[in-house]
Order: structure tokens, then sequence, then C-alpha cells
């Protein structure tokens, strides 16, 4: 299957343009499109992606090993929560800019529940998803209603 169409006019020029095929499933459980990584487009530190949250929808909640993580949000206000046993939390809207540092388990939320969440996610990895780590079993529950933690505005 095919994820990504690399669409270049000279190689040696040094742009490369890369058009996703299609939706494809992350590992947290999220549609997203590839974008930027090594295997699309050759990069060497650095990975690019866009990511939707459908609407009440959450990450299987991930870490990555080794790797930052930046995140603008879109479209949507997200709630994401992070920590040892994802008991921190904060709440973003679109237009922010939003850094998760190597190796802090975190979980994104949709709180719309009739709206997706859209995101463009940059990490210094150029394998996309290779360093994402599926964190315990404590943080399955995906209802913002139910979450066990306070959430604060970023503003």
């Amino acid at each position: 299957m095919e994820i990504a169409e690399k669409l270049e006019n000279n190689h040696s020029d040094g742009v490369i343009v890369v058009r996703p095929a299609g939706e494809t499933m992350s590992r947290q459980r999220l549609p997203y499109y590839v974008g930027i990584s090594e295997t699309t487009a050759g990069a060497k530190n650095i990975s690019m992606n866009s990511i939707v949250i459908p609407p009440a929808g959450a990450a299987e909640p991930p870490l990555h090993k080794g790797y930052e993580t930046a995140i603008y949000l879109l479209k949507g206000r997200v709630a994401t929560r992070y920590g040892h046993k994802l008991e921190k939390s904060i709440i973003c809207q679109e237009g922010d800019f939003i850094l998760i540092k190597p190796d802090l388990p975190h979980q994104p939320i949709n709180l719309s529940v009739t709206e997706p969440a859209l995101a463009i996610v940059a990490r210094n990895d150029p394998n996309e998803q290779e360093s994402v780590v599926h964190y315990g079993p404590q943080a399955q529950n995906n209802d913002p209603l139910k979450l066990g933690c306070d959430f604060h505005s970023a503003t």
C-alpha cells in the first residue's frame, strides 16, 4: 500500500514535495496523513505529518522514545493528559504550538463531540512512527468527563 506520493522536479535541486496518498492509521490509533520522513523524502533528522482526532476521540497513550514532538493545532480544542500516570493535563486550542519532551507519556483527547481536531505534528525522528511506544493500560480511560485529573487551559 502506497502511503505517500513523492513529487520532485529535480532531486539535485534539494526540494521534495510529498503528497499523502490517503489516510492511514497511526500507532496511537488515530487517522493521519504521512508527510515528510526518511521513507517518503529521504529526511535525516525530522518527520512531519498531519493527524486527525475524531469527534470525542482520543489517542492510545504513547511516548516517543528519545524524541521531541512539536505540534501545531490547526482546528479544535484538545485536552492533553501527560505525566507518569497521565495525572496532569492542559487544554489547547487552534493556533497553539505544543512541545512534548522526549519520553513523556501523553494522551490527546478531542473535546468536541461533533467536530474533528486537526494538527500538524513534527518530530526530530525521520522514521515518523518507529519511536512510538504504547503506554500502559492505566491510561485507557478516554472519556474526558471521567479522566480523574484537573484540566488547565494553556491561555
